[in-house]
Formats: C-alpha cells, structure tokens, sequence
C-alpha cells in the first residue's frame, strides 16, 4: 500500500471516532437533560364540609327575669330554679313599644312557688320562678318583712339590714356604657349576700332570708292589721307549745282556756299562765294597732298631693313563664296572689294570661294588676 493511502485510511478512522464520541457524549447529555415523566397525581377527595352554625341573637331583656332576686326562696332550692331554661318573652315584650310597660319606672322583684305540674309524662314538683313588677315613680318600699308559723310576729327590718336594695338594671345593648350616665327606667330587687359565706352563718340568720316578704306599706288604705283583733299565740307548755289564734272580739277567754284543756292541749295546772299569757299578748296587739293608725294618720297629713298620687295610681304585674316544648306547663297553677302584703288581685283580665295584672291594694303586695 502505497504511504499516502495508510495515512488517508488512519485519519478516516480517527475521524470515525470523534463522531461516535461525539454521538455518545450529545446522547448522555440528551438523557442527563431529559426529566423523568411526571407520576400522575392521585385525584384529591373533598373532606365533607360541616354546616355552619347559627346563633340566635341574644335578646336585650334576655336576663332580666335571672337578675331579679328570688326573695323567700330556700338556698338550697335556688339551683333547682335555673334547672330549667324559662321563658320571659312575656316579661319583655311589656318593655316594648306598645307594651304595659313601655317608658314606665318600673320596680321588679322575683319570687318561687312549687307547684304539682305535668312535666315530659309525670307530675312533679317544681319551684317555678315568678316576677312582679310594681310601676311607680319611687321604690316601693325599702324594708322587707320576715315571718314564719315558728314566729309571734312578723319583723319589719330595712333592705340592707339583709343584703338588699333596689338596683338599676342594664339591657344587653347598653352595658357598654358608663351606668351612671344611664337614666335606667328598670330597677330590680337585688341580694349581695355570697352563698360561699352561708356555711359561717348562723342558722336564725341563714332561716331569715327564707322566711323573707317583700314589704310595702300602703297609708292610703287602712292596714289590714289596724283592723285585725286576732292574735297568734304560741304559750311554751312545759309537755309542748301551745300554737292558736285568739280573737279578742270573738272568743272569750276562760271558755276558749277550758276548750284547749279538754283537747288535751293545755295542763290543767298551766291554765292560769296561759290566760296571764294570752292578756299580755292582746295587749301588746292593741297597741302596735293604735300605733299603726297613728303613724298611717301622721303619713298622710305630711304627704304631698303628687305623692298621693303616685300611691293611687301605683300598679302591680305579676309575671309566669312561658310555656315552651323544654319547660313545665304552668297554665293551670297561675294565681293573682302575690304574698300576704301585696294583697289579691282586683282584675285577672283574660283566662290564664301569662300576665297577671292588679290594682294597688293594702300593706304587703297582696295581688297584682294582671298576671300573666
């Protein structure tokens, strides 16, 4: 092979070479740049969205049945009150527009009364809670009375004397504001005695609050007292007490003395005692009666024509729960009858409203304007 042609041959070769490296140096540079297939993506499953919640707006007289202190209620029984989520629409609504009660001053002070009710299919007994509200320009009255049976008479002692007192109360919308900035058309009956403290109370003082009346005292109408002539008598027999009600004007003493005797109520040998007893107690009667008139007759001549007015015109509610689908049905217990001294209804207005709606009446609040 001639020179020329051998190199010719090499240099093709070399040639070949470079173009397969080159050929495989482009190809891993292709595969290098070359991105893995995408792995398909697994569909996403929508996790099941909860339904919104709806609150109800709370109403702007919502608590006010709640912040109006139970008087008389036993501690014990406060709790079993609030067991129940009682309805007071009737309560409010009288504060709107159109309402009994709509821009009047107006007092409010709750109370209990147990009564036998139909509740889910049984009878049972329930303290249901009740309001009474007293329209007036001035508080009511600033004492509350405590009675009993165990007590001879009732005591009249001034609010604070129990932790008590007529507070303003605030709707929902405006306890932003400064109260003393409020002109608070409501007022409720309020207690700061803290249940915490009860277990360091004495018993006659804890027993004081349960045996508690709101008090009001009317000089335009005589006392019911004024004219009683009866007289609670509880005599501390030896065997055990004597409890009876004697009646100066009706009963005659040594027949009424020798009655209890032949019951076996009295010993023979305490008769004496008994009717020095009795004397002294119709006495004591006769002058807190004297008393009485004396300071209703001393009342007026020093009232004023507008305060006058203002007892005249003095109205009293009572109201009861609504019956609602979670609550006992108290249609059928509902009465005017407020305490011994707020007296009895003179007007029920329609059958069984939740209402209950009564003209002023003598001493202690008796009954109501209506009732409901």
């Amino acid at each position: 092979m001639r020179k020329g042609a051998k190199r010719k041959a090499a240099s093709h070769e070399q040639e070949e070479k470079q173009v397969k490296a080159s050929s495989s140096s482009q190809e891993n540079l292709n595969n290098n740049n070359r991105k893995p297939a995408p792995k398909a993506k697994l569909a996403k499953t929508s996790k099941p969205q909860p339904e919104p919640e709806y609150f109800e707006d709370k109403r702007n007289l919502e608590d006010l049945w709640k912040a109006a202190f139970p008087v008389g209620t036993e501690w014990d029984q406060l709790d079993s009150v609030y067991q129940f989520n009682w309805n007071f629409s009737n309560l409010e609504d009288a504060f709107e527009e159109g309402g009994k009660l709509y821009g009047k001053k107006v007092y409010l002070f709750g109370c209990t009364e147990p009564q036998l009710v139909p509740y889910k299919g049984e009878n049972k007994v329930i303290c249901i809670p009740v309001i009474v509200a007293v329209e007036s320009p001035f508080p009511p009255s600033d004492k509350i009375g405590i009675n009993s049976v165990q007590r001879e008479a009732e005591e009249i002692v001034p609010m604070k004397q129990m932790k008590m007192d007529w507070v303003p109360y605030i709707p929902l919308e405006k306890r932003d504001s400064q109260v003393d900035r409020l002109k608070s058309q409501i007022f409720i009956l309020s207690c700061t005695q803290r249940r915490v403290a009860l277990k360091q109370m004495k018993i006659d003082r804890l027993k004081k609050y349960e045996y508690c009346l709101p008090y009001f005292y009317q000089p335009l109408k005589e006392d019911e007292l004024e004219q009683s002539t009866e007289v609670q008598i509880i005599f501390p027999a030896e065997q055990k007490p004597v409890f009876c009600e004697f009646d100066w004007e009706l009963d005659e003493l040594d027949e009424f003395t020798d009655k209890l005797i032949e019951a076996d109520e009295l010993d023979k040998d305490q008769k004496d005692a008994f009717k020095d007893f009795v004397k002294e107690k119709v006495r004591e009667a006769k002058k807190a009666n004297r008393q009485a008139r004396e300071a209703r007759r001393k009342a007026l001549e020093e009232m004023s024509e507008e305060t006058k007015a203002a007892f005249q015109n003095m109205r009293f509610y009572k109201f009861y729960p609504v019956h609602t689908p979670d609550t006992p049905d108290v249609s059928n217990v509902k009465a005017p009858f407020i305490n011994r001294g707020y007296n009895v209804a003179s007007s029920t207005g329609q059958m069984m409203p939740d209402i209950l709606n009564f003209n002023i009446l003598p001493k202690n609040l008796g009954g109501a304007d209506s009732w409901t």
